[in-house]
């Protein structure tokens, strides 16, 4: 491991139980948003999903869990391990049951977290009328001496369930630890199994992300903290990525949607792709979509280490990916292995590189100066009509956009803007990232 794994000092509150119970829609009720996926099939979310909130001006880390249940299959031990997990490491458990069910899964899942007894708030979900209420009585011989009946679809009791989290966040010590203010923030992107949630997990240093070799495992963004070189990184790691007509699953469809949404969240994009396979449609639109929205683009070539070892190879798949990526001629390309780390150092140097051009600011002065030298140095007319830029301006640094001004305002063709654009870049030092230039 090459970085430090940041621990959040907030306190952690873990929303935990059986597949189906509510435990997203409560998600979202406490965030007062739409986060976490929700849908009448079970077992849903798999990861872990954390987010910062708030009660008054107390805040909190809120955990999304994945549904313990009994199944035995691959994914259901993943789920339930990484369940149980989150209930260790929270400070403060939701544990959730539906009113109208107790089933074995809930009752082994009470068992096995009755250690946790004095950290948890047993949440009864699912009281909707007057009569469900009369079943809540019946659940006290339980043993839980906290107890919120609530309605986490409309509301009810929500109010309540709060209150007995106030109670708790006005006791907590926070944990005594600085984090530095910087952060640079990652995406990683790409088809399905590509290796996203394994590099996640290695630059988190933990298992933070689910990993298996069903494609599909991640549907939310799963975010993660690391210090690397005295920089805080923020990860997110996203779904898979597959062509729109083979997106069926509403599930798959808003996993997709999120994956893409991350990016404007991020300041650089990992656009993660499985060097054993050919580079696909999908790929070019991820990047196109990185790239539309002004942000750093890394290439990350993952399982190199399955390759032969030939020489020149690496020239040779750069090669390739710039024929695939003709416009995308300025994006890093480096080749790692997200299970043992190898390329990963290289990998994180490089993204410095791309962070410092994302927020270089040029001089106004000093833009205007060389804008006028470039002109001299090629004079562009449109009709037999000179082409005059009366004034240039930096608009924004991440994403990296430039306002020119010109005496006309129609009849610009392409060459001249690449022109500009290229100037800008190559004079500029802003070779690795993408430069917007709005002609007016």
């Amino acid at each position: 491991m090459i970085s430090t794994p940041i621990k959040n000092n907030l306190p952690r509150i873990a929303i935990i139980g059986r597949p189906n119970v509510g435990k997203s829609t409560l998600f979202n009720r406490l965030l007062k948003k739409r986060r976490a996926i929700t849908d009448p099939t079970p077992g849903v979310t798999r990861d872990s999903l954390e987010i910062e909130c708030t009660i008054g001006d107390r805040h909190y880390l809120l955990v999304d869990t994945g549904g313990y249940t009994t199944e035995i299959d691959d994914y259901s031990v993943l789920v339930s391990a990484k369940s149980l997990e989150s209930a260790k490491k929270a400070d403060l458990i939701l544990l959730m049951i539906d009113v109208l069910e107790l089933t074995s899964s809930d009752l082994e899942f009470i068992e096995i977290t009755r250690s946790f007894q004095d950290k948890t708030i047993l949440v009864i979900n699912k009281v909707d009328n007057e009569q469900r209420e009369q079943l809540v009585w019946n659940l006290y011989e339980l043993g839980f001496s906290r107890i919120v009946p609530v309605s986490a679809l409309h509301g009810k009791n929500i109010d309540q369930l709060e209150e007995e989290m106030l109670i708790f966040l006005k006791t907590f010590t926070p944990r005594d630890e600085e984090e530095p203010e910087e952060l640079l923030r990652i995406a990683i992107l790409g088809k399905p199994n590509t290796g996203k949630s394994t590099l996640t997990n290695y630059l988190l240093g933990e298992e933070k992300s689910l990993v298996s070799n069903i494609p599909g495992t991640t549907r939310d963004v799963i975010q993660g903290k690391f210090l690397y070189k005295g920089v805080r990184f923020q990860v997110l790691d996203t779904a898979g990525i597959r062509r729109k007509k083979m997106v069926k699953d509403p599930v798959e469809y808003y996993s997709v949607n999120r994956a893409i949404g991350s990016i404007k969240d991020a300041d650089i994009v990992f656009l993660l792709i499985d060097i054993t396979e050919d580079i696909s449609e999908q790929d070019k639109k991820i990047a196109a979509h990185a790239e539309k929205q002004g942000r750093g683009i890394i290439f990350v070539l993952n399982k190199w280490d399955l390759l032969p070892d030939i020489p020149n190879r690496l020239a040779a798949v750069k090669d390739k990916i710039r024929f695939y990526f003709p416009v995308l001629g300025f994006v890093p390309i480096f080749p790692i292995s997200a299970i043992s780390g190898e390329g990963v150092k290289e990998l994180l140097q490089a993204t410095f590189k791309v962070r410092k051009q994302l927020n270089t600011r040029i001089e106004t002065g000093k833009l205007n100066k060389m804008v006028k030298t470039w002109m001299e140095y090629y004079p562009y007319k449109v009709k037999g009509r000179e082409v005059r830029i009366k004034y240039a301006t930096q608009a924004s640094i991440n994403p990296v956009k430039f306002i020119i001004f010109l005496n006309l305002k129609k009849g610009i063709r392409e060459e001249f803007h690449n022109y500009i654009r290229n100037k800008i870049k190559k004079d500029f030092k802003m070779d690795m990232i993408p430069v917007k230039v709005d002609f007016r």
